[in-house]
């Protein structure tokens, strides 16, 4: 079967009730989709399908028909997509586990809206977790990329 990631089609042989993640991880070793839970509770492994921040750990390689873009393929030549910026810009990650899953889920949100009130953000953001508590840090460079999009 064939796959695109962040822009590159992949022929893979796997069978297509294959999780996402583990295609993403052991099969084309995209590294950026973190194994976190494994039932689509923490948002570790969210990548961007169709516009929509979807869990890889349970979308299944079969079910793929559109591209996927993970954290891998944000950055371009030009450098770090604004998110990213934002995030280093707000000081967010500490431990940086959730992070990869974090700005997926706030780059959808923001390709959807691009200007989110703080319950767009919250509304966008839940299922994302984060073990530091950092929510506060992660709204504020949501709202700094939004601001960067918007000025771009």
């Amino acid at each position: 079967m064939n796959i695109i990631v962040n822009g590159i089609s992949h022929a893979i042989e796997v069978e297509p009730d294959m999780p996402l993640l583990w295609a993403l991880r052991d099969i084309l070793n995209i590294k950026g989709p973190k194994f976190g839970c494994g039932v689509g509770l923490c948002g570790a492994c969210t990548v961007i399908i169709d516009g929509e921040a979807v869990r890889s750990c349970q979308t299944l390689v079969g079910d793929i028909t559109t591209p996927v873009r993970t954290i891998d393929g944000l950055a371009d030549d030009a450098g770090l997509h604004p998110v990213q910026q934002a995030w280093m810009d707000e000081q967010v990650a500490q431990c940086g586990y959730c992070q990869a899953g974090q700005i997926m889920s706030a780059v959808a949100l923001l390709e959807a809206n691009s200007s989110p009130t703080d319950d767009d953000i919250d509304a966008a953001m839940t299922g994302n977790l984060c073990r530091c508590g950092t929510y506060p840090r992660i709204r504020a460079a949501i709202h700094r990329a939004a601001g960067e999009l918007a000025g771009a």
